[in-house]
């Protein structure tokens, strides 16, 4: 047991450290989207604050309702407790550690079931090093929920058979750790967890009496478990039914099935280019699939090994070892994950999309290969575990009956339809002698496996050292091909924004962040978009404190994107829309936002013809590929309002342009908040007057924002902040309701006279909990249908 423990560690020892040793770190997703958030997560730590809130990212976002943000996730938690400023490279270090709980898990599952502990190995070495776990690891919300699952899974076992409330509250609390990411891996391996519960219970001797037996224990875990997770999912649930991303229709989950012809890369890792530096795949993706599809190369992905897949086809399919009764929980686990993964390539997947709770919250069904990299984990180890004790599989009529001939035949036409795939998209683009050469690299490779393994089966001793050949051999050809290679390592100086500028971008920069702190402290708090930068610029603003606009984040408040038009990330100018309510960067919404210096990779002469033009706007500075504009905006972060107009808000950020409004005296208050005001303004101000008024803000931080009011008559106090659940309003210590003004701001009513005003960021409050939790009903609003279900082939 400590033998196989060691191997593991040794296993995950040796493949993080090709990252570092090679110069890169995990890219994309991860640089441009999770690092900057650990950061901020840091950050808001070391100043004694939880970053509930992140005024950085699109004008103002809930970190506390966004899954994304690691709040809520104790690992990270603490790691941004204990560093605030982690370079990359310590940050891929951390995040891959999160396979090690379920890889080590791999050992006492193995040992409850008296397999051998080589098996452990291989199993343990393809779910850290296979299939998507490193073709994906810059998913880092996935991976995190994805390693504590093996855990999740032996202590449900143990709690169970044992009847033990130690493992029960210890599985709670690893469950949660697995779901608290609120992804659909998470979604998919809790499902598995009931699945793996009702088995149990099935296949008890006597099930009523096993279920009445374990009953409380259920309700105990369960219990612990709601509790755990009680808080964050009515939060993510709050932030999603006004998201963009509310649900999905089948259209847009039928563009996320996974291609049936990416299970070849099961066998042959590279029949379709996935691995080359030179980033010319030709296998299934949007531009060779004539239905479409969202996938690439690193969602398509399955390589779990050349003997991994051998014994899989060998001694698995071919010998029938795979059929075993002992092993046909995982077995059904596997089958049914590729099932989900296909998705409209499954007959019946629509109607699981439509009727199955929690489904249609996610649009990728191919995250169902980390279930599947976890089954075919299982297979291996178990394959391994048969090999090491009974040698040889029998291909007699006794052992496999009328399937004896069936069951080679198939494992032989699984790797023709894998080679004849392969082929079959080479041919378009032209790499048939590349798809060849893997295909026959890979047989031959296979071949002088079978042999030796063939020939040295007959001892127990000779097979205990096969074995521990296959474990090095396994754990070698993974390290080799997947620790930083072209699908999970980019050289770490193409996030320089977090380490080291170029001269021209640094000079760029220190003039911006100088100029906006003079503003702060002249009491001014301009917004700046960031926009064309590449890369990691998309988010860095969480790092650099700068308060952005858009930004890169694929949850978004659906009315700042249907008023302001961010889209979903900041690197490509050809997605940034221009709504009818944001035609400009000089239009009224934008001064209302305060934005007033504009960040490109190149000068606006140069933006594409969509853009708007610039009349007024000066350059700031401008070289290369950084060009940064002040727009000279007169928008201010808060004023007086005296009078009012009711607006439906909804209904204005769907027309085609703002109602027209005095931005210094007047505030379009929601027909929502209408009832809340106390006083009775009019709509429009008499001519000739303006209530004398001043508002200073002397206190502006993540959660709350404090401001000096003095006024001559009572009014709305407007806040050119983003409107939001959970933000509390308070007018020298007394709770005022918050209004919603300006479409998508917040305002308070302040009466005549100097007051001290306070506006604090509290979802985790008990009222907006419970506010949450009953709006938790079924609406009436349709899911995203951005994409139509095209006919397969």
């Amino acid at each position: 047991m400590l033998l196989a423990f060691g191997l593991i560690l040794a296993a995950w020892a040796l493949a993080a450290a090709i990252w570092p040793l090679t110069g890169s770190v995990v890219p994309w997703d991860s640089k441009n989207q999770f690092y900057p958030t650990l950061r901020y997560l840091g950050a808001a730590l070391a100043h004694g604050e939880l970053p509930l809130w992140n005024p950085y990212h699109f004008g103002g976002h809930p970190s506390a309702a966004d899954p994304q943000s690691l709040l809520f996730t104790p690992t990270m938690l603490l790691f941004g407790w204990l560093d605030p400023e982690p370079s990359m490279e310590l940050f891929d270090l951390v995040i891959f550690a999160h396979f090690l709980p379920g890889a080590l898990a791999f050992v006492p599952l193995f040992r409850r079931r008296g397999w051998h502990w080589s098996g452990a190995v291989v199993a343990a070495i393809v779910f850290m090093l296979g299939g998507s776990a490193t073709a994906r690891l810059q998913h880092t919300g996935i991976i995190l929920s994805y390693g504590f699952f093996p855990l999740a899974f032996w202590l449900l076992e143990e709690a169970m058979d044992r009847r033990s409330y130690r493992y029960g509250i210890l599985f709670a609390v690893s469950a949660c750790m697995m779901v608290i990411g609120r992804d659909q891996v998470a979604f998919l391996c809790a499902l598995t967890l009931i699945g793996l519960a009702a088995h149990r219970i099935w296949a008890a001797p006597q099930p009523l009496s096993y279920l009445r037996s374990r009953l409380p224990l259920l309700l105990s875990m369960a219990l612990i478990g709601g509790a755990l997770l009680a808080v964050p999912v009515i939060l993510t649930m709050q932030f999603l039914a006004t998201s963009t991303r509310p649900s999905f229709g089948f259209g847009v989950a039928a563009m996320g099935s996974l291609p049936p012809e990416s299970l070849a890369t099961i066998l042959f890792g590279n029949i379709f280019g996935s691995l080359r530096w030179t980033y010319d795949y030709w296998g299934p993706d949007w531009h060779s699939l004539s239905e479409g599809t969202w996938t690439d190369r690193a969602t398509n992905y399955l390589f779990i090994g050349t003997i991994p897949a051998l014994f899989i086809l060998w001694h698995g399919i071919a010998g029938g070892r795979l059929f075993a009764r002992e092993f046909r929980f995982f077995l059904i686990l596997g089958t049914l994950a590729i099932f989900y993964a296909l998705g409209r390539y499954t007959p019946g997947f629509e109607v699981i999309f439509d009727h199955l709770p929690g489904v249609n919250l996610y649009r990728r069904p191919a995250d169902a290969t980390f279930l599947i990299n976890t089954a075919l984990a299982f297979a291996s180890g178990y394959l391994v575990h048969r090999y090491a004790n009974e040698g040889m599989p029998s291909w007699s009529k006794e052992a496999l009956g009328q399937l004896r001939i069936a069951l080679p035949a198939l494992a032989v036409a699984l790797v023709i339809a894998a080679i004849g795939s392969g082929i079959a998209f080479a041919s378009k683009g032209g790499f048939v002698s590349s798809s060849l050469m893997e295909a026959g690299g890979g047989l031959l490779a296979a071949a002088i496996v079978m042999a030796l393994v063939a020939k040295l089966s007959g001892s127990p001793y000779r097979r205990e050292a096969v074995v521990a050949a296959l474990v090095v051999l396994t754990g070698a050809e993974l390290i080799s091909r997947h620790a930083a290679s072209a699908m999970n390592a980019e050289p770490a100086g193409r996030y320089a924004v977090f380490t080291q500028l170029p001269p021209e971008q640094l000079q760029g920069l220190q003039i911006l962040k100088r100029e906006l702190a003079e503003r702060h402290k002249q009491g001014e708090y301009p917004r700046v978009e960031i926009l064309g930068l590449q890369g990691s610029w998309q988010n860095a603003s969480m790092v650099l404190e700068i308060e952005d606009i858009i930004g890169y984040n694929p949850l978004r408040l659906a009315d700042y994107e249907r008023a302001v038009g961010p889209g979903e990330n900041a690197e490509d100018p050809n997605l940034r829309q221009f709504p009818a309510t944001f035609r400009g960067y000089e239009c009224d919404l934008a001064g209302l936002l305060g934005l007033d210096y504009l960040v490109l990779d190149r000068p606006v002469q140069k933006l594409p013809r969509h853009f708007p033009r610039l009349a007024d706007a000066e350059v700031v500075y401008g070289t290369g590929k950084m060009w940064i504009y002040r727009l000279n905006t007169t928008g201010r972060r808060a004023y007086m309002a005296h009078h009012v107009q009711a607006v439906d808000s909804e209904a204005v950020v769907g027309a085609d342009e703002l109602p027209d409004f005095n931005r210094e005296t007047e505030a379009l208050i929601d027909q929502a908040s209408m009832p809340l005001l106390n006083a009775h303004y009019a709509p429009v101000r008499p001519a000739g007057t303006k209530p004398d008024s001043k508002v200073k803000i002397v206190s502006y931080k993540r959660n709350s924002v404090t401001l000096e009011v003095e006024s001559a008559e009572h009014g709305v106090l407007v806040l050119h902040d983003i409107y939001y659940p959970g933000w509390e309003a308070s007018v020298d210590g007394e709770r005022r309701p918050v209004l919603r003004a300006n479409l998508l701001f917040r305002g308070v009513e302040v009466p005549a006279g100097k007051h001290r005003v306070e506006f604090a960021f509290r979802p985790l409050s008990l009222e907006n909990l419970v506010a949450a939790a009953s709006d938790l009903v079924e609406t009436e609003e349709a899911p995203i249908k951005t994409a139509v279900a095209t006919p397969v082939r």
